[in-house]
């Protein structure tokens, strides 16, 4: 029995490694072209399921670990179930929160007449999520604009007395201090174009 626990309680340890491993590789394998997103995707769903899984188990372990003074496995589990949190941790409040909005990828404070990207058009021409606003089946301009104005009810265009050139350059600074990369400034048709990169999968967000 005593062996069994030992055994059991370093492969748990291991277990709790590789999901964090899981969790890395997944979405920065799809960043740099490596692997699919949908395999990304579910690498993440594995990394939450199985530190959920590492920490339930821990908790048996820990108990027997404890009523055999094995003080030694008994740290081993405490530290396996710290790390099989750290999917949940992570993960779990981005999920809940994406279930709290819907599932569109366009916003404008304009519905009616949404500004179209220019300079960003050939840098998108195989992305998975088109660039023109509202033309899918799923999601129509009437359904999209619609469900952007219930969802973000107090997004608003800003009126302003600045020209559009002071305009532009208030747009482009802002921007910059968001940290996204400007793609094109078009003062003359009063454009700004702008694309924000997340960390972990390298999602382009124009």
């Amino acid at each position: 029995m005593m062996e069994e626990v030992k055994t059991s309680t370093r492969a748990l340890l291991v277990s709790a490694v590789i999901l964090l491993i899981i969790l890395v590789t997944g979405p920065l394998g799809y960043k740099f072209s490596m692997v699919p997103l949908q395999p990304s995707l579910v690498s993440l769903l594995i990394a939450v399921a199985g530190g959920a899984l590492v920490f339930l188990i821990g908790l048996v372990y820990l108990v027997i670990a404890m009523r055999s003074d094995l003080e030694r496995n008994r740290n081993l589990v405490i530290v396996s179930m710290i790390l099989g949190l750290i999917p949940v941790g992570i993960i779990g409040p981005q999920m809940a929160a994406a279930g709290d909005v819907p599932p569109i990828h366009d916003i404008t404070t304009d519905t009616a007449n949404p500004p179209g990207f220019v300079a960003i058009v050939p840098l998108r021409e195989n992305a998975p999520n088109g660039y023109e606003y509202g033309v899918t089946e799923a999601w129509p301009a009437e359904k999209l604009g619609a469900t952007t104005m219930e969802a973000y009810p107090d997004l608003n265009p800003i009126e302003s007395d600045l020209s559009v050139a002071d305009a532009v350059d208030r747009a482009e600074a802002a921007l910059r201090a968001m940290g996204l990369e400007i793609v094109a400034v078009d003062k003359e048709a009063g454009l700004v174009e702008a694309t924000a990169t997340t960390f972990w999968f390298g999602f382009k967000d124009d």
